[in-house]
């Protein structure tokens, strides 16, 4: 897995340029069907994929922390918000609430097990967003997370297989 995080922000980058074109021509011509085609390929990826071999997410970058994460993560802790927001959030230049520190505060290196798994930011719980509703939505975020998710490059690549840019192509009369 090691070598696979070296290599995934090149590959990341490689496939840029292509995966905005094709994500372009997706939201130009959105499938019926993409929704149900992303919660198959993700399901899929993450049958192969543990995301305990890798924790990058968790080590190269923040979730935003919403107002009921922080509620719920603070009484966990029996801190009151402002405390817990005080000792480990900060907002970000977008104006949301992140963590201060990278890796997270709350991954345990050694196994990339979660300490607040049970009570964890529901943008950790959704995480990487492949299998979210209304996909088309949030193909910018996608193209992002390939740089740091290797199951999420795999399913974009998985994706440009299965609907092909063709596919998103007007048909041209003869």
């Amino acid at each position: 897995m090691e070598k696979r995080l070296e290599i995934l922000p090149k590959l990341a980058e490689e496939a840029k340029k292509e995966n905005k074109k094709y994500f372009t021509n997706l939201k130009k011509r959105t499938p019926k069907n993409l929704d149900h085609v992303m919660q198959e390929l993700h399901d899929a990826e993450f049958a192969k994929t543990d995301c305990l071999d890798c924790g990058n997410c968790c080590k190269t970058s923040s979730p935003i922390f919403i107002d009921k994460d922080i509620a719920r993560i603070s009484k966990h802790f029996k801190m009151k918000a402002a405390d817990f927001i005080e000792t480990y959030l900060e907002r970000d230049s977008d104006d949301f609430m992140v963590l201060k520190t990278s890796p997270c505060s709350f991954l345990d290196l050694s196994d990339n097990s979660c300490s607040i798994y049970d009570v964890r930011p529901k943008a950790c719980a959704e995480y990487p967003h492949t299998n979210r509703r209304k996909f088309i939505q949030i193909t910018d975020l996608t193209i992002e997370n390939t740089t740091i998710c290797p199951a999420t490059y795999n399913i974009v690549e998985a994706l440009k297989k299965r609907l092909p840019y063709e596919y998103n192509q007007k048909k041209v009369r003869s």
